[in-house]
Formats: C-alpha cells, structure tokens, sequence
C-alpha cells in the first residue's frame, strides 16, 4: 500500500499521525509543504473529494492572520487559491492512500481505512 501523508513537520498533529503509522508498520512518504510546496491541482482534487470546508484550516493561525478580504466570499476556487498560497492553512494532516483521502487524524477513522 502507497501511502502519502501532507503536512509540517513540527505540527503536532502530524507528528501524532507518522507515530500512529510507524507503530502500526504502515510505510509512507512524508510531503513537507514547507519544503515541497503545495500544488493547487492537488489540493483541488482534495476539495473536489472532501469539500474546501473539510480541507481548509480555518481554526489554524495562518487563516485568522489573513486579510478579511481574502476570507470574504470564500468557495471551493478562492479556497485552493489561499491553501496553495499559504499551505499552512491546509488541514493537517492529509493522507492520500489507495482507497481514499483522510483528512486531519482521527485515530478511528485511520485504523478503518489503512488497517
């Protein structure tokens, strides 16, 4: 099984969520946004297949500190626009496996889809 998980390596989410997979034995790719970037056409396929509310971390820091013009009017393509933009406001972390996106770490969820 090919799994990618995105994300910051100094989130504690993500940290939580590599432990969780490395104590299972579940080989993955690590994606640094900080890094490698964020790339709008994936993020889209993120939206298109959970919806820009479940993908965009409006809770975080990065997404209160921006201008209220930028968070006005938002949709699924002004949403892409500021995660690709600004990729800590991406929910974290997002995990790409062959049967599905995970979005943000729910230890239930996780183990119904990986194990």
């Amino acid at each position: 099984m090919t799994v990618t998980l995105y994300g910051i390596p100094n989130c504690d989410t993500v940290k939580k969520a590599r432990a969780w997979l490395d104590a299972r034995g579940i080989a993955h790719v690590f994606h640094d946004y900080k890094k490698q970037g964020a790339d709008a056409g994936r993020i889209a396929a993120w939206v298109d297949r959970a919806g820009w509310e479940k993908v965009l971390n409006r809770a975080g820091t990065t997404f209160r500190k921006l201008p209220d013009a930028d968070k006005d009017g938002l949709d699924a393509g002004k949403a892409v626009g500021l995660m690709s933009a600004n990729p800590s406001a991406i929910k974290r972390p997002i995990v790409e496996h062959p049967g599905g996106l995970l979005v943000g770490f729910k230890e239930a969820e996780w183990e119904a889809a990986l194990i």
